[in-house]
């Protein structure tokens, strides 16, 4: 597929203008190392206000702490002070130390635009690193872009967007979604039920999933989205098991995921008999779930704390040594932490935390996390990541039993794909 668009055209559902139009005084961020603040005109024609005279730097953290999203979002938020924590120790960031203003996003959109505001006009921080629910990046999107700041996006989404302003350092769908599916065709899988959370990402994983299904063969006998939060899944869950499919594709969020697959347990329904692919849980959602609820369903991400290396063993010794022996790592919490890498690797290789420095440099620029090494794609601002599908175990890990053959390079508009022509344009 060929879609004619500049370099970084957006291609995302317009936020709301109420959102767009939210601090229009605000400013914009960014400032050369050892600099006063700067006084260059961004995108829009304001002038930053970060502060680089002084020995620290800041960073935003915005993740729900609070609502239905922060199952999840509160270990992303660990994460990235971990690493800057660990950053920090080693000599902080062109010789200076990060300093994190943290933001609860509380699980709404409109919450997260105001606080990424917030964060780049008053707080004057160099970048962002947070977000989870497509619905929450793209309510910060055109913040970031009018501002002419930096958001580091940890979360595997449903792609079909770019922007010099964002950093997508989870899966996008070549990276995730389709693997599950590939790896499913290949177990025998010919019809599929569909289960989602009601907004954007489901919804369009769900519009991708079914344009694959009809180019392999696969039938989709059945499609249902809830609200976020839901907590009464009865009447899909019968849905689910008078349909009869030969697996189901859960695109749930959140602690939706807990009463889902209570429910589907309850239902007489297990992995054996009708498996569940999720792209949204991962080790601390098993942990809320409960094994003995999951055990033996899959999932599909790019990381788990069971992948054996010498950077993931020195991640989850870290990560366990800060916060608790039982607390499990997790593939958004380890893209949040490699994202704050790439942050530090691309701003040394700029000499600057200028943003258009930083998008300039970033282009090649590599660290070794614990999923494997990755690089930025200097014309998507995606990362190359290696794709997984993992197994819940009844000591509520999960283990890889498929991985791709190195890191898949991103495809955020699927264009090499001809089954997935006009997806992008809708």
């Amino acid at each position: 597929m060929s879609v004619a668009r500049s370099k970084f055209a957006t291609r995302a559902v317009a936020a709301p203008a109420a959102l767009v139009a939210v601090g229009l005084v605000l400013t914009a961020c960014g400032s050369r190392a050892g600099d006063t603040p700067d006084t260059s005109a961004g995108a829009s024609g304001d002038t930053s206000c970060v502060d680089t005279s002084g020995d620290t730097i800041k960073v935003g953290s915005l993740n729900s702490l609070s609502g239905t999203m922060a199952i999840s979002e509160v270990t992303v938020r660990d994460s990235i002070a971990l690493a800057v924590e660990q950053i920090n120790a080693d000599g902080g960031v062109l010789g200076k130390q990060i300093q994190i203003v943290a933001e609860d996003g509380a699980s709404e959109p409109t919450v997260f635009a105001e606080k990424a505001e917030k964060l780049i006009s008053s707080d004057c921080v160099a970048a962002v690193f947070g977000g989870w629910t497509s619905s929450s990046r793209k309510a910060m999107l055109p913040v970031f872009e009018d501002r002419n700041a930096l958001l580091y996006y940890p979360v595997q989404y449903e792609g079909l967007e770019s922007s010099s302003n964002i950093f997508y350092t989870g899966a996008t769908t070549n990276q995730q979604i389709v693997p599950a599916l590939d790896y499913l065709k290949e177990q025998g899988v010919k019809s599929l039920y569909l289960v989602g959370s009601d907004y954007v990402f489901p919804q369009t994983a769900n519009r991708i999933i079914k344009a694959y299904a009809e180019a392999n063969g696969i039938e989709i006998k059945g499609e249902d989205y809830t609200p976020l939060g839901s907590t009464d899944f009865s009447t899909i869950v019968n849905k689910v098991r008078t349909a009869d499919a030969d697996a189901v594709f859960n695109t749930l969020n959140g602690d939706s995921n807990v009463a889902f697959f209570r429910e589907y347990t309850n239902a007489g329904l297990n992995a054996k008999d009708m498996p569940v692919v999720s792209v949204s849980i991962a080790e601390e959602e098993v942990v809320g779930i409960g094994a003995q609820n999951i055990e033996g369903q899959l999932t599909a991400w790019n990381y788990y704390q069971t992948v054996d290396s010498p950077d993931n063993t020195a991640f989850v010794e870290a990560y366990k040594a800060k916060y608790g022996a039982d607390k499990p790592t997790s593939d958004p919490m380890e893209a949040a932490y490699t994202s704050v890498h790439l942050w530090k690797n691309s701003v040394e290789k700029a000499g600057s935390f200028a943003v258009e420095d930083v998008v300039t440099a970033s282009g090649g620029v590599s660290f070794d996390a614990p999923e494997g090494t990755v690089t930025i794609d200097g014309d998507n601002h995606h990362i190359t990541k290696t794709a997984r599908i993992g197994e819940i175990r009844g000591d509520g890990l999960i283990y890889t039993v498929w991985e791709s053959d190195g890191p898949v390079d991103p495809d955020p508009y699927l264009e090499s794909y001809d089954w997935a022509a006009g997806l992008s344009g809708n």
